[in-house]
C-alpha cells in the first residue's frame, strides 16, 4: 500500500476537479487528483458555458485550448410555442462582457480532455486513475484519503474492491465528486432541497448530413411535450425530452423511444448517430455548509440545478475560482484558515440566485396544461419576446457575506473585463493586470503617482496590483475603446478593489476612498498586518 503528501487531494476529475487542481497548481501547491474511473467518461453531459467562465478558464492559461473545442453562438436562444411563435428571444451572439463570446457549446469530453492534459504537463499536480475513496480520516494537522482500485464491470458500472490499495494525506481535501458525493458525506452536510423535480430524456447526437440549424439553440414550449433543442458542442446537436405524466421512465428512457421521439425532428439513423441517451431527473438544492474543518465541497457535492438557465458546471467553476484563492492563501501562511469560513457564505447566496432563475425558468417551460399554456403564450407574445419583459423579474447575482465591503455601490459583483492597450497593444484586463487582486483606479497618471505611498505599501503588502486607467494622458492602462470610462462614469466611482476571482470587494468615490478599501480588505483575509503612518506619495 502507497502513501504520498500533498497540499491538496481533489476528489473528482470531473471538469470542477481538473480546474480546481490546475488552479491550485498555478499556484506552485501540491495536488493529487483521485478519480474513481479507470479511463476518462467518453460520453457527453454538460455542454455550455457563458462568458463569465470563459474568463475562468483565461485565468488558467487555457483561452487558445478551450476555444479549439468550443462553439459560439452566432445568433439568439429563442422559445417558441406549438405554432412557431416567438414566445421569448434573448441576444447569445458577439462578445459578452467578460470579453468572452456570450453563449459556448462544447462536448464534455473535449473539455476534460483540453484540462487532463493541461493539469498533466504540470509537475506539482498529479491524476491518479481507478483510485477509488473508501474513506476519509481527518486530523488536527492532515487528512488522510484512502483509495482502491476500481473496475469496471461493463460501461457506465463499477465494481469497486474494497481493500485500500493507496493512501494519500494532504492539508486539505476537496470533493468534486458530484450528486453522491462522499467527501459530503463526511463532512456531515445536509442538502436544502427546493421541490422541484422534472424528468427528462437527454439525447446526444452527431448529425451526418450538412444541415443548417437556426437558430442553434431553442425551446419548444409545447404543452404536448416541451422540448429542447440545442448544439451539443462542434459537430453535435442535443434534444431534451420531458417525461409527460403516466409515462414510464424505464420505457422513455430506451434507445427505440430515443429514436422514435428524433424522428419527429427529422432525424433517422441515415443522418444521425446517436451518442448518448440517458433519463435524468432535474432538481433544485445545494448543501448548508461547503467547508469544514479541512474538508471542502465544490461543483454538483455542493448543489444541483435544473439546466434552463444552463448555469449547472458555470456554478461549480465559480465555485472553484473562489476556493482556491482563498485556499492558497490559507496553504501559504499568509491567512488562518478561517478564511475559507467566507466560501459558504459568498457562494452559497450567489447560487440560490443561479438556482431561483433556473427553476423559474422551468416553471416557464413546463407548462402541459394546454389552457395555461396558452395564457402564457398570450403574455409573451404580447410582452414582444423581450426577456425584460416577459421573464421573471431576478435580483442581480451577488456575492453573500465575506470578502465583500456590503454597502460599496458593487460589492460581490462580477466587474467586467474590457480591453486596455498596454504599450500600443491591446489585452483584456485579466492580461495586463496579471492574477491577484487588483486595485483599479480611474485616473490618468500611474497609480504609484496617484496613491498615497501608505496605500502603496499596504496594497503590496496583501498582493494587490494598482493600475490607472483613461482614456488620455499617461495611465498605466489605456481605455482606447471608452468603455472603462463609461463604467466608472455610470457608476460614479474613481477606484475598484477587485478580488482575485474577478469579483469586486468594494468602491470608492474618490481616490482617497482608497486606504479604505484596502484596509477592509486587509481585515477581512483574517490576518493583521501594520499599516504604516500616512504620508505624502
Amino acid at each position: 500500500m502507497q502513501n504520498s503528501h500533498h497540499d491538496v487531494v481533489i476528489v473528482g476529475a470531473g471538469p470542477v476537479g481538473l480546474a480546481t487542481a490546475r488552479m491550485l497548481g498555478q499556484k506552485g501547491h501540491d495536488v493529487v487528483v483521485a478519480e474513481r474511473w479507470p479511463a476518462p467518461y467518453p460520453l457527453p453531459r454538460a455542454v455550455h458555458f457563458d462568458d463569465e467562465i470563459g474568463r475562468v478558464f483565461q485565468s488558467m492559461d487555457l483561452t487558445e485550448e478551450i476555444k479549439a473545442v468550443t462553439e459560439p453562438v452566432p445568433d439568439f436562444y429563442e422559445w417558441r410555442n406549438a405554432a412557431g411563435e416567438a414566445l421569448l428571444r434573448i441576444d447569445w451572439s458577439g462578445t459578452g462582457p467578460n470579453g468572452w463570446p456570450t453563449a459556448n457549446f462544447f462536448s464534455q469530453p473535449q473539455l476534460e480532455q483540453v484540462l487532463a492534459e493541461a493539469i498533466e504537463s504540470m509537475p506539482n499536480v498529479r491524476l491518479v486513475r481507478g483510485a477509488d475513496v473508501v474513506d476519509i480520516s481527518e486530523f488536527e494537522d492532515r487528512v488522510v484519503v484512502s483509495t482502491g482500485y476500481t473496475q469496471v464491470a461493463k460501461p457506465g458500472q463499477l465494481v469497486s474492491t474494497t481493500e485500500v490499495t493507496r493512501t494519500f494525506t494532504a492539508r486539505y481535501v476537496i470533493g468534486c465528486d458530484g450528486a453522491n458525493s462522499f467527501v459530503r458525506s463526511r463532512m456531515g452536510a445536509e442538502m436544502d432541497d427546493q421541490g422541484f423535480f422534472f424528468d427528462w430524456l437527454i439525447v446526444d447526437t452527431i448529425p451526418t448530413d450538412d444541415i443548417e440549424w437556426s437558430p442553434m439553440n431553442w425551446q419548444l414550449c409545447d404543452p404536448v411535450r416541451p422540448t429542447t433543442i440545442v448544439s451539443g458542442g462542434p459537430t453535435r446537436r442535443r434534444w431534451e425530452f420531458m417525461r409527460l405524466p403516466g409515462e414510464d421512465a424505464r420505457e422513455l428512457g430506451t434507445i427505440d423511444a430515443a429514436w422514435k421521439l428524433l424522428a419527429a425532428w427529422g432525424r433517422t439513423p441515415q443522418n444521425t448517430r446517436l451518442e448518448r441517451h440517458a433519463m435524468y431527473t432535474f432538481a433544485a438544492r445545494w448543501a448548508d455548509k461547503w467547508s469544514s474543518g479541512r474538508l471542502a465541497i465544490a461543483g454538483d457535492a455542493a448543489h444541483q440545478m435544473p439546466p434552463f438557465a444552463g448555469q449547472g458546471m458555470c456554478s461549480g467553476l465559480r465555485d472553484a475560482a473562489n476556493l482556491t484563492w482563498k485556499l492558497d492563501r490559507v496553504l501559504r501562511g499568509v491567512s488562518e484558515p478561517a478564511l475559507l469560513d467566507t466560501y459558504t457564505s459568498e457562494r452559497s447566496l450567489h447560487l440560490q440566485h443561479a438556482i431561483a432563475m433556473s427553476v423559474e425558468l422551468g416553471k416557464v417551460i413546463c407548462v402541459l396544461d394546454p389552457e395555461q399554456a396558452a395564457q402564457r403564450d398570450a403574455r409573451m407574445i404580447a410582452g414582444g419576446a423581450n426577456p425584460a419583459k416577459v421573464l421573471p423579474v431576478a435580483a442581480r447575482p451577488v456575492l453573500g457575506s465575506g470578502i465583500v465591503l456590503a454597502d460599496s455601490v458593487l460589492g460581490g459583483t462580477l466587474v467586467p473585463q474590457f480591453a486596455v492597450e498596454v504599450d500600443r497593444s491591446p489585452k483584456l484586463l485579466d492580461t495586463a493586470t496579471g492574477s491577484g487582486a487588483v486595485l483599479l483606479l480611474a485616473a490618468d497618471r500611474p497609480a504609484e503617482q496617484v496613491l498615497d505611498a501608505s496605500v502603496r505599501q499596504s496594497s503590496s503588502a496583501v498582493d494587490i496590483t494598482a493600475k490607472s486607467i483613461a482614456a488620455t494622458g499617461e495611465p498605466d492602462l489605456r481605455d482606447f475603446t471608452g468603455e472603462w470610462s463609461r463604467w466608472f462614469q455610470a457608476n460614479s466611482i474613481a477606484a475598484v478593489l477587485i478580488r482575485p476571482d474577478h469579483y469586486v470587494y468594494g468602491t470608492a468615490h474618490t481616490v482617497d476612498g482608497t486606504a479604505e478599501l484596502v484596509a477592509g480588505y486587509t481585515a477581512g483575509l483574517r490576518i493583521e498586518v501594520e499599516v504604516p503612518a500616512t504620508g505624502a506619495a
